[in-house]
């Protein structure tokens, strides 16, 4: 079985972590790949960060800081400290030692013209991951905040003002010229299934699927794709996406966010979506809108519960894959 994940973000961190683990305990012979959001990256103080790509990595990796939920496990904080006195950088963006050791590794082979997929396989190589990752494109297509009075990076907007600022619009400049990375369009053509992972629905999946090619490539993909909401009763999950849902005219709920992603047989994103059990009274207007719904604990307290999301989800999957094909 193959096995693709849509994915950014903490929460794209950990279900993918459940995913590996319930293949691990139930499906050795199957592969998993990522496609991971790199709308957040950015060039800063003359290094390119790629914060979804480094958290899901270093959380595959056992190296992330569960408390914080991003960086690196015991990490130190003297280089930011001195860029902090020579005046450079941003700082209220925070890089741990350690981590700047990656952006320095990703940094020096891009200037070499190495292409980010290439960088990022290096790079994850250095772990035994168990899934392999994909930035959904090589090219630099960064995700701008358009506000009152301007736009601003993303990183921006999230980490310093908080989203606090009320956005117009997202804006992903340059999203028009890039193209998928290598392995992407591949990975869903030959994807069994498809999952679209609990990340923000607009700054992580939605910016995904707004590459050109890949939403038309899912449309057409064999596999049945299922999504996990990463809203449960009302509330996100982990984040501030109730803000990025408002942004856009979308409720933040489960149905909404099942429904703005669409039916894939109505030329949306979605088979299959799981709500959590207590967005049940979902169930009967997301079937009516064509999308196969199913209500199951979605809380992720830890690898165990994560792994049952993906036991589910690929449940689910096994029984609509052959009513769509």
């Amino acid at each position: 079985m193959k096995i693709t994940v849509l994915s950014g973000g903490v929460g794209g961190a950990r279900f993918l972590r459940g995913v590996r683990a319930h293949v691990q305990r139930s499906l050795p012979h199957a592969e998993i790949t990522a496609i991971v959001n790199t709308g957040d990256d950015m060039w800063l103080t003359g290094l390119r960060i790629a914060p979804d790509l480094d958290s899901i990595m270093y959380t595959l990796a056992g190296e992330n800081d569960e408390v914080r939920g991003w960086g690196r496990v015991g990490e130190t904080e003297r280089v930011s400290g001195e860029l902090r006195a020579y005046g450079v950088g941003w700082p209220w963006f925070t890089l741990g030692d350690l981590d700047i050791g990656t952006h320095i590794t990703r940094s020096h082979w891009l200037r070499e013209g190495v292409p980010l997929s290439e960088v990022t396989r290096r790079l994850t190589s250095r772990w035994d991951l168990g899934v392999r990752l994909i930035p959904a494109t090589d090219d630099e297509a960064e995700t701008h905040v358009v506000v009152d009075g301007g736009d601003l990076h993303f990183q921006e907007w999230w980490t310093k003002h908080r989203a606090a600022l009320t956005a117009r619009a997202f804006v992903h400049q340059g999203v028009e010229k890039a193209r998928p990375a290598p392995g992407v369009l591949e990975a869903i053509a030959e994807a069994d299934v498809i999952l679209v992972a609990p990340s923000n629905p607009v700054v992580s999946i939605g910016t995904i699927i707004d590459i050109p090619g890949i939403r038309e490539a899912i449309a057409v993909a064999p596999g049945t794709v299922v999504g996990a909401s990463p809203i449960i009763a009302g509330t996100v999950v982990r984040g501030m996406a109730d803000v990025c849902l408002t942004a856009i005219g979308v409720a933040t709920s489960a149905e909404a966010v099942a429904l703005h992603y669409g039916a894939r047989s109505a030329g949306g994103l979605l088979d299959a979506w799981l709500v959590d059990d207590a967005d049940a009274a979902a169930l009967p207007a997301l079937e009516a809108a064509g999308i196969a719904a199913s209500a199951v604990p979605l809380w992720m307290r830890d690898t165990d519960t994560s792994a049952q999301i993906a036991a589910d989800a690929l449940a689910v999957a096994a029984g609509v894959g052959a009513g769509i094909r």
